[in-house]
This record gives structure tokens, sequence and C-alpha cells, in this order.
């Protein structure tokens, strides 16, 4: 008789799971089906990057951007609000230009921009000779007596062996975030630093770089990989050659700003919080349309399409459209503070902020042992996710915004779409709306809002719970 039992009760439990993994298939094809028909990311990006355009902490075009979210989340979710925060203001003023001056006499101009947050020439041209390196390293070998009074240039570039973009890009970019400060402690005047691109252009591409304290602050340039090619050639020709430099830029005093905050309210759990986020701000040189409007209009598409199909959720869904990421982050920061003060019960937070290309999957992070079992538990919905091409699940990088919420034992989960274009657009002046595909956004903003609904259905055991 309890034979007869146990093997009905596996039987019942079997036919249970059977229909509620079809069930989960019915609405993961419902929601990619109403992205792909009905998705309004596409649109939203549009207006974004046409009607705002760059969005610079402490610009205009960021004070619009966060009217601009509050007033589209105000459309669909249940609560929106804005959260105050501090935030830098960096202007680049006039157009930045240097020129290459040869032995001979004859001069080349080049392509370069402002790195954000460096300081101007005010108003002179500096001129100098060039120390070419391919490594901050290679600054304490030479010291100051070969780099007082000169220019580096740093030259290493992304290393185009590595599949992953992300991971050639973390190779070489302490020369941009960290070169000017280490360069000035020797003695040099300005810094060149080689765009983070793995494409032969005429692109300077931006990003951040901060100071030390302690060290003489020193104008900081990006220049483009064919103007690194060409300098790095005639440097070889000419080991006398100098270049003149000139930047506007200056940093002025902070100004008050704001994350915008939406919630469609949970009907079971209402106090367990599923965040979905991306950066509001961008740099000043494109239109932020991959980095990161793709990532806000993403997570404001998950609020839409669970309206639009009906679907109330038990939990919480939280979209965060976080302000200063580019050269803060205090956005996040806040938000983290704030979480704590409030204590607010994050069940995970996902991120979009590597772009609107083709979806490939996520990438789990968080405390050491949070991180493993949200991992086991996503994988576990792995045959539902792969008919979306959502192969790839591994730990990884969740995001720099979520990541302030780490120390809370929250589940990080980053976007992760397909990397291989990424560095064509990122900090540069080509990142506008047309170099976004509309498939592509729709498919991601599908891909993370089929996740949230699997993740509100099912819940995560982990440390945060």
């Amino acid at each position: 008789m309890n034979h007869r039992i146990i093997l009905t009760a596996l039987f019942l439990l079997s036919c249970n799971l059977m229909f509620a993994q079809k069930e989960d298939s019915t609405m993961l094809r419902k929601i990619f089906d109403e992205a792909l028909t009905n998705g309004a990311c596409y649109e939203n990006l549009r207006s974004l990057c046409k009607d705002i355009g760059p969005r610079l902490s402490g610009s205009d075009g960021a004070e619009k951007a966060v009217k601009w979210g509050q007033e589209v989340l105000s459309k669909i979710a249940d609560t929106v609000w804005l959260q105050p925060v501090m935030v830098p203001h960096w202007v680049r003023g006039e157009k930045e230009s240097a020129t290459v001056r040869l032995s001979d006499g004859s001069t080349i101009p080049v392509d370069i921009c402002a790195l954000g947050g460096s300081v101007g020439t005010a108003g002179k041209t500096v001129s100098a000779e060039i120390v070419e390196v391919f490594g901050i390293d290679e600054l304490e070998k030479l010291g100051e007596e070969k780099l007082k009074g000169k220019i580096v240039f740093y030259n290493r570039p992304m290393e185009p062996r590595l599949i992953s973009t992300f991971e050639a890009y973390s190779g070489c970019v302490d020369q941009r975030s960290s070169g000017a400060a280490t360069a000035g402690k020797f003695g040099a005047v300005a810094v060149l630093v080689r765009s983070m691109n793995l494409r032969d252009d005429d692109l300077p591409h931006t990003g951040v770089q901060r100071y030390s304290d302690d060290v003489k602050k020193i104008p900081a340039a990006a220049i483009s990989t064919n103007g690194a090619k060409m300098l790095s050639k005639k440097l070889r020709e000419d080991k006398q050659l100098k270049v003149d430099l000139v930047l506007s830029c200056e940093n002025l005093p902070e100004k008050l700003s704001y994350n915008v905050v939406a919630d469609i309210r949970g009907s079971l759990y209402p106090d367990e919080i599923i965040l979905v986020g991306g950066h509001l701000d961008s740099w000043d040189l494109g239109e932020g349309a991959h980095d990161d409007g793709a990532g806000s209009v993403h997570s404001i598409e998950v609020i839409s399409l669970f309206q639009a199909l009906g679907i109330r959720p038990q939990r919480t869904i939280r979209c965060v459209l976080y302000m200063n990421e580019e050269n803060g982050p205090n956005g996040a920061k806040e938000y983290a503070k704030q979480s704590l003060e409030n204590n607010w019960k994050h069940l995970a937070a996902i991120e979009s902020d590597r772009g609107g290309f083709s979806p490939r999957g996520f990438s789990i992070d968080g405390t050491e042992n949070n991180k493993f079992r949200t991992l086991e538990q996503i994988e576990e919905w792995q045959d539902l996710m792969a008919p979306f091409n959502l192969r790839y699940l591994d730990i990884g990088f969740g995001g720099v915004d979520i990541g302030y919420l780490r120390d809370q034992n929250v589940p990080l989960i980053g976007f992760v779409p397909d990397s291989q274009r990424y560095f064509d657009f990122h900090h540069a002046s080509n990142d506008v709306f047309e170099g976004v595909n509309k498939r592509e956004l729709e498919l991601g903003a599908a891909s993370i809002a089929s996740l949230v609904y699997l993740l509100d259905k099912y819940g995560l055991k982990t440390d945060a719970n």
C-alpha cells in the first residue's frame, strides 16, 4: 500500500512539474512575442537619444532625462519617485585640439578628446616631447629623469585574442583611469591615452579618469586608435617630435540630481523586491544609446511587458534608472545607502549596462555563497531559456550600480549580450540611436523580463532570504 502511495505521489509531482514547465514556456513565449510585436523600448530609446541627447551628470541633458524617465514610468508603474543625489559637474568646454609637430617643421592634426574629470590647459597650449609606454608599470622604471616635462603616451591596445571584449577592456583600462595620476608623480605635463577600442578608426573614446589628492593634476586626453598608430610610427622616425595640446574642460561645483525609481507592487510578497536597472546618465560625446540608454529602456520595458500581458507579480518589481554611473557612481551609492536605512529586502538585482546587442545570457555575482546558489537555481531554467538563445550562465560581473548592494547579501545578475561590437561605440561620438538594432534591443528586454518572471514565480533560496 505504501509503495502505491509513493508511486502515485511521484506521478502527481511529475505531472505538476510538467504542467508548470509548459505554463512557464508559454509565458516566456508571450513575453518575447509582445516585446517583438508591440514593445515600446525602441521608441523610448529614440526619444531618450533624440529628444534629450547627451546626459552627463550635472548637465541640462541629465536634468531633462530625469523628468523624461519619471514621465515614462508614471504611465506604467504603480508608484514612481525621485531619489535625490549630489553628482559631479564636469564640462568639456570648446572642442579639444592636438597637433603633432615634427622636427622638419611639418604638422599633423590628431583626433583627441578630454578624459572625464580632466583639468584643462588654462587657456594655454601644452607643448612637449612624447614618451611612449605600454603600461603604467613602465613609468616606475623610467622615473622622473625621463618623464619630467614630457607628455606620456599610453599606447597599450586592447588584446584582440580575447573573445570577451570586456576582458580585453579590463586588461588596459587602468592606463585611462589612473594614467594621469601616475604620470603626474614623475613630473609629466600631460597624458595621451590610446582609446579603449578594438577597431581602427578616428574616433577618440572618453571615459572617467581619477587624480590623486597628493599629486599635481595634469591634463588627460584620449587619442583615437588610428591616431595612436600614426603617433607611434612617427615617434620611431622622429624622436624629437612634439605634441601641442589644448583642453578647455573644467570641474564645476556638484549639482543636485536624482535616481528615478518605479515599482509594480507585489500581490503576495510586496516587501520582496526584484530590482532591474540601468544608468540614465551618459557621456557627452554621443547620445548614450548603447551606454546606457539601452539598459534604461530595457529596465522600463520589463514593467511595460508585465503590464501589457496582465502579469501581476507576487513580488515587487522595481525599476531603477541610476544617475552618475559614468563619473560617479553616486547614484548607486545613494540607492544602496537608502536600501540599508529602509531595510529594503531585495530578492535579486539585475543590471543591463553592456549595450543593446543580441542576448547571450546572464552572469551571476554576489557574496561567495549567494552567487553559486543563485547560479545553481537559474541553471534549472536553462531548458526554458534555451529556445531564446539564452545559453550563457556563469559566475561573472553583475554591474557597477547594483554592485553596491553586495554587502547587503543581494544576488547580483548582469545581462550579457554579445560583446563584439560594444567597444566600437563605447564612450564615443558614434554611440547614437542609429547604432542600435531594433530587434536586438527588443530581444534583450524580453530576456530580462523572462528572468524577472521566473524569479518572481519561484524565488531564490539564498542568504538574502
